[in-house]
This record gives structure tokens, sequence and C-alpha cells, in this order.
């Protein structure tokens, strides 16, 4: 028998995410962000959901060739761009747009031989000091990527770093808008956030969103909205059994460092899952688990293989129970990936992303 650890995917949860994400910014096209290996899920396993939006956004040229392989023959959005020349012979191959921002990629293309012009997304740093072309060198930029014969259409493009956050995007918006109010060509501004919080506003939700997290069951800006709030739906659960019981009485402690003691008598479950598999590590006595669909809690040190849940208050629960890390249990109760994060310190997308190859997936029924 296998070790009873599982990650369930929910196909329908994805089309309804998508859905909700399509009503909060109306009129936009919509990328299917798989990036990250569809952020942990795997891209095999959410394309059919995925079908519904007008492109793919990924990474690496290998997502890329995964997703044609799978049939789609509509627009595949390079996030990053190409990271060296000979790049852009399978993104003419393949019929991939990019995105562009820097000086560097602009040489590529100058000096790129194709008989097919290349669709580009030329990215601006409005605030986010990651990638892209300061507004000040940006219309310099569209100069020159409007004079190669190499390239077909421009668009534009930025990112949001406090869409999800008391900031909010006014700031970016307004430099976005002051450099750009004349250009031609579609634009893309939103991530989840702010298709969710701002998509109303024609201006933020441009030509093309760009939601992420929102697909997957994540709330962006969890802990001021749940994915209730949203209309959201969990898309994968972490779910394994309890392969031990132990009667602990007051003074005995629990794991690795002793880092938790029962001050009362506690029964305590044994979960074959730990940081091995993906849970973090670092989460703490008191992160939320569910046994048997029951909310209870982790107690002591997560193990690499193992953890440990109190079932003192569950007579239940027994060698066998069902345990949920995050998702939705058997009896539909439901223990969203957010609060997990926020107890581990890190967010929704780690946890998605974290989880170890030794698990095996299946899709929900």
């Amino acid at each position: 028998m296998p070790r009873p650890i599982l990650a369930t995917i929910d196909p329908q949860a994805i089309t309804n995410n998508l859905a909700r994400v399509r009503l909060a910014a109306p009129d936009a096209k919509v990328w299917g962000v798989v990036k990250a290996n569809a952020y942990g899920h795997g891209i095999e396993r959410v394309y059919e959901s995925l079908r519904a939006a007008d492109g793919f956004a990924l990474l690496d040229l290998a997502e890329a060739q995964r997703v044609r392989a799978l049939g789609w023959r509509g627009p595949i959005l390079l996030l990053e761009g190409v990271f060296e020349a000979r790049d852009l012979e399978l993104c003419s191959r393949l019929n991939l747009w990019h995105a562009v921002h820097c000086n560097e990629q602009i040489d590529m293309l100058a000096t790129h031989k194709t008989q097919q012009p290349h669709r580009v997304f030329l990215k601006m740093n409005s605030g986010m000091n990651r990638l892209g072309f300061a507004p000040q060198r940006y219309r310099a930029a569209w100069t020159r990527l409007d004079a190669l014969p190499q390239v077909d259409e421009i668009s534009l493009m930025t990112h949001f770093s406090d869409a999800d956050g008391a900031r909010g995007i006014a700031h970016q918006v307004k430099v976005f808008e002051d450099i750009t109010h004349d250009l031609p060509g579609e634009r893309s501004l939103a991530n989840s956030a702010a298709s969710l919080r701002f998509g109303q506003d024609a201006v933020v939700r441009g030509d093309w969103i760009r939601p992420g997290i929102a697909v997957y069951g994540s709330a962006p800006d969890f802990p001021d909205h749940d994915i209730a709030h949203w209309g959201l739906q969990p898309v994968m659960t972490l779910a394994s059994r309890i392969i031990g019981v132990q009667q602990l009485q007051p003074g005995d402690t629990v794991g690795y460092g002793s880092s938790f003691k029962a001050d009362v008598p506690l029964r305590i479950g044994i979960v074959a899952c730990g940081y091995a598999d993906g849970y973090p590590r670092h989460c703490s006595t008191g992160t939320p688990i569910l046994v048997d669909g029951v909310r209870t809690r982790l107690v002591g040190r997560v193990s690499m293989d193992m953890l440990t849940v109190d079932i003192t208050d569950m007579p239940h629960a027994h060698i066998g129970s069902e345990v949920t890390l995050w998702g939705r249990a058997s009896n539909g109760a439901l223990l969203a990936i957010d609060e997990v994060a926020r107890a581990a310190g890190t967010v929704g997308y780690e946890l998605m992303c974290a989880v170890a190859p030794r698990v095996p997936f299946a899709a929900m029924a």
C-alpha cells in the first residue's frame, strides 16, 4: 500500500475561479498563468480547465512547448522574455509572444533573422523595481522596437507591487498613463489582486489581465479578504491520514527539540506528512488542520516525514482518519491554504509550489 498522502486537483474550481476573475474585470482578455508548473498544480492537469482563457502566460520555453504539445494554438506569452538570442528562434517556431524589459533583449531582436515578425510586450518599471524600463527610458525603448522589422506589434505592460495592500496602485497607474497615454498597442497591467479589487476601472484592467494565484483558489489580499469574499474555490487539497496515536501526560513532550510540552493529558495523532512533502517546517503549534473534517491544531515541530496533531477532543479520530493539511475535506469542510500559509509566515503561492515530487497527484472525480 502506498503512503497515504495525496494532492487532489479540482478542475471545476479552476473553471469557477477563472469565471469569477472575468466578472471582476469585464471585457478584458485573460491570460491563464501557468508559470512554475501552473503554481505547482501541473500544467497538464489544469490545461483543460484553463482552455477558456484567451492565452497562456508562463516563464520558460519548456513550459511553452508543453502547452503547444497539449494542442493550444492561441497566444502564449513569455513573461520574462528571452534569456539569449537563440531563444528567439523557438519563439518564431512556436509563435510565442514575449516580454521585452531591457535593452539587451532589444539588441537580440535587432540581430535576429526571421521571416515572422514578433509580438512583444514592452515592460515598464512603474515602481515595482524588478524588471522593466524606467519611465523616462520607456518611450525610447518603444521607438527602438517600433523601428525594427523583426517586430510586428508592441503591447504595453507593467506590474503592480501593492495591489493587495493599503498603498494600492494609483501611483503606478499614474506613472504608466503619463508615459503611455498616446502610444498605440494593447495594455496589460493587472495581476490577481488588481483584477479583483480594481478591475471595474477600464484603465486598470486594460486589454489583458494576468490573474495567477486567484485562479488556483487563494485570495490575493488575504487576510483582508478570503476566497469566499471573492467567490473563489480551493483547487488543491493536500490530505493524508493518521498513522499512529500517542497518549501524553502533563510534562510529556512531542517531537524534535521537545518544542511542545503537554500541560494536561492529551491524545496526539501522528500524520504521514512532513517537510519533505512540502509542508512548511516552520509551522508551529496552533497551525490549523482538519481531522475527519473537524478543525484542530498542529502540535510540536514538523519532521521530515511526519507531523503531530491534537485529537484530544476527537474520540472518533483513530489510525486511518483523514487529515486535511489544506483544501477541502471529504465532508466538505474547508481549510483555506491562505490560513496555513499565514501560520507559516508565508503566502499560499509558496505552499502550492513547494509540494514535493514524491507526493502523488490526482484529479477530483
